[in-house]
């Protein structure tokens, strides 16, 4: 009933109309998908942005930072959830995680700047300090990523028309927006701190594009293998959704609003 009052209401512009509509879709959706996921997703988007500060490889064509231990899970939520929910319920996840690892950077700093006479914190204050402009180019990076990856992940999969919901697709769906994915997030991050930033910053260190790209690439190959060992759970996450019916609510707002 409460849903059916709302949608009687008038508003006093197109504008208004759409942000309200909006507001009451990601309620729901947040009712909906189940909290496992949603949590899952939000710590591995914050870990991703800590490990990040340990640098686990580097040579003249690769360069793997901690950052690739539970990147995959990021993106192994995101197919979850584009799969089961569509790539604009994926987005608007995406979204809450970024301002949550936002918010709890913004935490961290607070507390690397607090003075204490109880032991030695300056290591766990550089860390938890962080960088300014590391945390605006993985922020940057993770939003454009996330977009492509969703609605890549969702193009892919109308492609199979015969059996959408087998393994087949599935897969195809999941390595391909993956591996594109994860690369023009490495690629963008990258290029904003060590083309962008890192020269002014940094005393003079710097990147070229094609390490960039070089890193960039070989990191997505190593980020596509992590997918691919793990996505067999993504696939049986889905299928209990499914069999379960998880989320009608959600999904039953979203076809009415695209009837009218």
């Amino acid at each position: 009933m409460k849903i059916k009052e709302k949608q009687t209401k008038t508003y006093t512009s197109p504008l208004a109309a759409w942000f309200w509509r909006e507001k009451e879709e990601t309620e729901i959706l947040l009712r909906c998908i189940p909290s496992t996921v949603v949590s899952l997703f939000v710590v591995s988007v914050i870990c991703m942005n800590l490990l990040a500060n340990k640098t686990l490889l580097q040579t003249n064509w690769i360069a793997l930072d901690g950052g690739i231990l539970i990147s995959w899970l990021s993106f192994m939520c995101m197919d979850i959830i584009t799969k089961y929910f569509g790539p604009k319920a994926s987005n608007k996840i995406a979204v809450l995680a970024a301002s949550i690892n936002v918010l709890t950077c913004l935490i961290f700093y607070i507390a690397s700047i607090i003075p204490s006479n109880a032991d030695d914190y300056t290591a766990l204050d550089g860390i938890l300090g962080g960088t300014w402009f590391i945390l605006l180019g993985s922020t940057i990076a993770f939003l454009v990523s996330a977009v492509i990856n969703n609605f890549l992940n969702w193009a892919v999969g109308r492609a199979f028309q015969k059996n959408p919901d087998g393994k087949l697709a599935y897969a195809a769906r999941t390595y391909i927006s993956t591996f594109i994915g994860q690369f023009l997030d490495n690629l963008i991050f990258s290029i904003i701190v060590f083309v962008g930033f890192a020269p002014i910053f940094w005393d003079g260190f710097h990147w070229t594009v094609w390490q960039c790209t070089a890193c960039a690439l070989t990191g997505a190959i190593a980020e596509l293998i992590m997918e691919i060992i793990f996505s067999p759970f993504g696939y049986r996450i889905v299928r209990k959704w499914k069999e379960h019916n998880v989320g009608q609510e959600y999904l039953a707002y979203v076809n009415r609003g695209k009837q009218q």
